[in-house]
């Protein structure tokens, strides 16, 4: 006899089908996570690296039905527009971001949600942005729950599984699908497992990382066509003893959901709005900037920078000797600081190769000591706190010192919103001028920046404003 679904599979699905109502908050933060991941996305679009990316399977097939992919003039099967769409949206690594036993990032399910919903509404469903920002929300928190309390990262694995999962508990439901049928695109989700992160770590770091998200949101949403057009599912595909999820992957350990699903995680979620720097080395890289004025004129008599840091930016992002591209420079704590420390700033050109030749920048990263604060870890993982603290002091050879720059929470951090969101809104029309001019970019600056009109307009419409 079939056993019941594992419950945290049950829960996931009751609440992909039956959510509860969210806060006018969680949607006006939607609205922005939005707006800056398709910003980004559109950034994205000037680098060559990621347009190789995107596309059809087979050069030159289209669908006349398909899905649009913003920015560019394809439309694309579902599946396929899904990949496209999150792969661009991640490229930059410039976006939303969610710390916790594991790390990632919300907005990589947007690609699977817009392919969906605007295939769906191409196809005669009534589907609007107001249901596109409600699908975000529970993805945002499906993939942020799941993290507070699971880390992939500890048995060597992609957060990206977490993107999977969460992609296609949503598109199952935009689908219209079942919980029955949500519990198996779930179970199957899992059973795909995850990505090795050989691929985000020295010495392999590589372009993949940059991708993962896409391949991940496309996975999840051929696992909901099939599982709304009947395909089974495995219902203790999590727990079932020697080969379920938590005995093949985690040990032993069991899968928890630490908080009682709703919107917490969009109502927290962290942007980055001044520097596409991954999140642990934000606070690192703002602090860096306030010493810049100091430290930029007198580089040659550096003779040693201090970091204290939390324990997770040490497991990710401190590297030492050789970084051999884009991918790898902008994963590294100390590179990402020392560009800083020498412009004042940091942007997507500086992980470039002519950018990196630059002597200074390894010159410093060589004078460079990270070191873990138990302080400020035990700050990143209070619940209350979510900190992501980081802090510089540079010593000058002259045995003079700046003075000791701590920034505990990030321009994007919840507790800083009423100072961000001004600067959100500039990186966003920045981001879009990048891609659109004239009429075509006031028609989607009128309808992004009134969460009124974006919430009525029908998802096919919504798409049809990207095409360049």
């Amino acid at each position: 006899m079939r056993p019941e679904p594992d419950a945290v599979l049950a829960s996931l699905a009751e609440y992909a089908v039956h959510p509860p109502e969210f806060p006018p908050a969680a949607y006006h933060t939607a609205r922005w996570v939005l707006n800056d991941t398709l910003g980004v996305g559109m950034l994205a679009l000037r680098y060559p690296e990621c347009r190789r990316h995107l596309g059809p399977v087979v050069p030159g097939a289209s669908v006349h039905t398909g899905a649009r992919v913003p920015g560019t003039a394809y439309v694309l099967d579902p599946v396929q527009a899904a990949c496209n769409i999150s792969t661009m949206n991640r490229w930059l690594d410039y976006n939303d971001t969610w710390l916790a036993a594991e790390w990632g990032h919300p907005s990589d399910n947007l690609g699977a949600i817009l392919a969906v919903a605007d295939w769906l509404a191409r196809h005669g469903r009534a589907i609007t942005m107001r249901d596109v920002l409600r699908a975000m929300i529970q993805a945002h928190e499906i993939q942020g729950v799941l993290a507070l309390s699971n880390s992939l990262n500890r048995v060597g694995l992609d957060h990206v599984l977490f993107v999977k999962v969460a992609s296609a508990a949503v598109a199952t439901a935009l689908l219209g699908g079942t919980e029955a049928q949500v519990i198996n695109a779930l179970s199957q989700a899992f059973i795909d497992n995850a990505p090795l992160r050989t691929y985000r770590h020295a010495p392999n770091t590589g372009p993949r990382k940059s991708w993962a998200a896409g391949d991940a949101a496309g996975r999840a949403v051929r696992l909901a066509l099939m599982s709304v057009a009947g395909e089974p599912g495995y219902p203790t595909a999590l727990t079932a003893p020697e080969w379920g999820f938590e005995d093949a992957v985690l040990g032993g350990q069991p899968l928890t959901l630490t908080r009682t699903l709703g919107s917490y995680v969009m109502e927290n979620v962290l942007f980055k709005i001044s520097y596409p720097a991954e999140f642990h080395g934000q606070t690192a890289v703002e602090a860096a900037v306030r010493l810049s004025p100091r430290v930029a004129p007198r580089w040659e008599a550096v003779e040693r920078i201090e970091i204290a840091t939390q324990e997770p930016a040490i497991r990710i992002i401190d590297k030492t000797g050789p970084l051999a591209n884009p991918a790898d420079r902008d994963h590294c704590l100390q590179y990402m600081v020392a560009v800083a420390l020498l412009k004042g700033n940091l942007t997507a050109d500086d992980y470039q190769d002519q950018a990196a030749m630059d002597p200074r920048i390894d010159l410093l990263r060589s004078r460079m000591q990270v070191e873990e604060n138990p302080e400020f870890t035990r700050a990143y993982y209070d619940p209350e706190l979510r900190a992501i603290p980081n802090a510089l002091t540079v010593h000058f050879r002259d045995g003079t010192r700046t003075e000791t720059v701590r920034v505990d929470f990030p321009l994007g951090h919840r507790r800083r919103r009423e100072e961000a969101w001004p600067l959100l809104e500039a990186k966003y029309r920045a981001n879009l001028a990048t891609r659109f001019q004239g009429g075509r970019l006031e028609a989607i600056l009128e309808a992004t920046l009134d969460q009124e009109r974006l919430e009525a307009m029908a998802a096919d419409a919504f798409l049809d404003l990207w095409v360049p």
